[in-house]
């Protein structure tokens, strides 16, 4: 549709668009499936068949496998940009309904064109003028993101159209170059360069801060791919093993509890509104992932959240369902604006007590925080964002440290359930002390973590009692163990109320903390 009109947008159905995006994205997995039996064929060939003839038999499979696979990152970007588009028209709708709510509560009506008029029914009627600008901008924001939408995807018709053909670009960014001059890298390169870029080195574009959302969310759904092929082909590999070695079997059950945090992963990506971009993946260890509910290239509110102890890659569904919460409530509270949330699980989160008890890990985790966050700064268009960056528990720590010590590109600052943040005073963290929040249940257990002096710390360090790290009196009643409680008033930032839930029912529906949550990423 060109020139969006008020019936159109009324009649529009985002669903209908996220679903057709869903269905382009699910192309991937036939696509990789035929890629795999390409290869496959030509290790068989390689295996049994030598000479000039085999040569070029098995050059030719392998051009037809990268033709398979250099579909896959269109077929990803074909469903980003329809779900941005229904992520827009959503906006533009509530825009909408809320002109229409506003001119009916003036005394005017909107007829079906769109115009506003005197209802003469109604006593004297206010001044249109607000009521018909409201729906003025609510039909310019659908019929822009129309037209991006319409634009974009011409261009990848076009491409298509070339075999997707593009010779490797020059140069790659310095080892340590801001996201500033990664994006400006970037901006520099033509469309073809970076769909080779994300097809042939998706770990360099999925790691690289200052890359846009959109091409690093489609070089790690393809490295997220890779490593789960991979895990099933070592599976196979040992189930062929009868019977399995001890070793064996400890590795299967490892193999198989990753597959399964992987496979849970994977689901996230393909269903589930809004439309989810991997923005880092890291399945080594207990592994790492940076993973956003919406764009947040194109937000207006960009909430950033960093969890605490013990979480990791198997942890990350709901660690992300915390980030949920809080975006549907400021969809509640302000439908008109289009919002993201970040789950930044991009560190080595403490697993045991006597590892939370350093702020160590914590101070590991600043510079990477602080790049993320200028990331999102330098690959957002248009207007900027709200950001807003929320530390749990030990992820509160996480948050301080690297304000104080790095700075964060962000509006405000939030901590919940904290157990310090490694400064004395908000006017430490970089961002006015008014935008410094914090909120503390009145039955979390964080609270009795209290700081001990150095012959205690360096026994607890040891290997100390859990009595070691909880209970210790201080003399204020407002230190914790990393510094000056953030939900006291005495720390000069600012509080909002939690109900009782423990360490981690902040984000319960009912829990006024999870309100304080949204209003604080929406500026309100």
């Amino acid at each position: 549709m060109s020139g969006v009109g008020y019936r159109q947008l009324w009649a529009a159905d985002p669903g209908g668009w996220r679903a057709a995006g869903a269905a382009w994205a699910g192309l991937t997995g036939p696509v990789e499936r035929h890629a795999g039996e390409l290869a496959g064929s030509a290790g068989r060939l390689r295996g049994g068949w030598s000479g000039a003839a085999a040569v070029a038999a098995d050059a030719r499979l392998g051009g037809l496998r990268g033709e398979v696979t250099s579909v896959a990152p269109a077929l990803i970007e074909a469903d980003q940009v329809l779900s941005e588009l229904a992520g827009c028209l959503v906006v533009a709708k509530a825009r909408l309904a809320e002109a229409v709510a506003r001119a009916d509560a003036a005394g005017l009506v909107v007829d079906r064109s769109g115009g506003v008029h005197v209802d003469p029914t109604r006593p004297r009627p206010t001044e249109p003028a607000g009521v018909a600008a409201a729906l003025r901008g609510a039909l310019e924001l659908a019929d822009a993101a129309d037209r991006q939408a319409a634009d974009r995807l011409d261009e990848l018709a076009r491409a298509a159209g070339t075999g997707w053909a593009s010779p490797p670009p020059p140069g790659r960014p310095a080892s340590g170059a801001t996201p500033a001059l990664v994006r400006a890298w970037w901006s520099g390169l033509t469309p073809a360069q970076r769909r080779w870029l994300v097809g042939h080195e998706p770990a360099l574009v999925g790691s690289l801060d200052g890359v846009p959302v959109a091409a690093r969310d489609q070089a790690n759904r393809l490295r997220l791919g890779a490593r789960r092929a991979e895990l099933l082909a070592e599976r196979r590999r040992l189930l062929a093993r009868v019977p399995p070695g001890p070793l064996a079997s400890l590795r299967l059950r490892a193999v198989a509890a990753r597959l399964a945090g992987l496979d849970t992963l994977t689901e996230r990506l393909a269903t589930g509104e809004p439309r989810a971009y991997l923005l880092g993946l890291d399945p080594a260890g207990e592994g790492r992932v940076v993973m956003a509910l919406g764009d947040p290239d194109h937000a207006d509110r960009v909430l950033t959240y960093v969890p605490g102890m013990t979480a990791g890659l198997d942890d990350a569904p709901g660690e992300l369902g915390r980030a949920a919460r809080v975006l549907e409530r400021c969809a509640t509270l302000a439908p008109g604006e289009r919002g993201a949330a970040v789950l930044w699980l991009d560190y080595d989160a403490p697993d045991f007590l006597t590892e939370a008890a350093s702020a160590g890990q914590a101070r590991d985790a600043g510079g990477a925080l602080h790049r993320f966050q200028e990331g999102l700064r330098a690959t957002h268009e248009g207007p900027p964002a709200r950001q807003t960056v929320l530390g749990h528990s030990y992820g509160s720590l996480v948050v301080g440290i690297a304000a104080r010590e790095h700075g964060l590109a962000a509006d405000a600052l939030m901590f919940v359930g904290s157990p310090g943040v490694g400064a004395a005073h908000a006017a430490e963290l970089g961002v006015p002390a008014a935008e410094v929040w914090a909120s503390s249940a009145p039955d979390d257990v964080i609270r009795l973590a209290r700081p001990v002096d150095e012959l205690g710390r360096r026994v607890l360090l040891g290997a100390a009692p859990l009595a070691a790290v909880l209970g210790w009196p201080d003399r204020t009643g407002h230190e914790l163990w990393f510094g000056h409680d953030p939900a006291d008033p005495g720390f000069g930032g600012r509080v909002f109320p939690s109900g009782r839930g423990g360490h981690t029912g902040y984000w319960e529906p009912d829990n006024p903390a999870l309100d304080g949550m949204a209003r604080v990423v929406l500026g309100r």
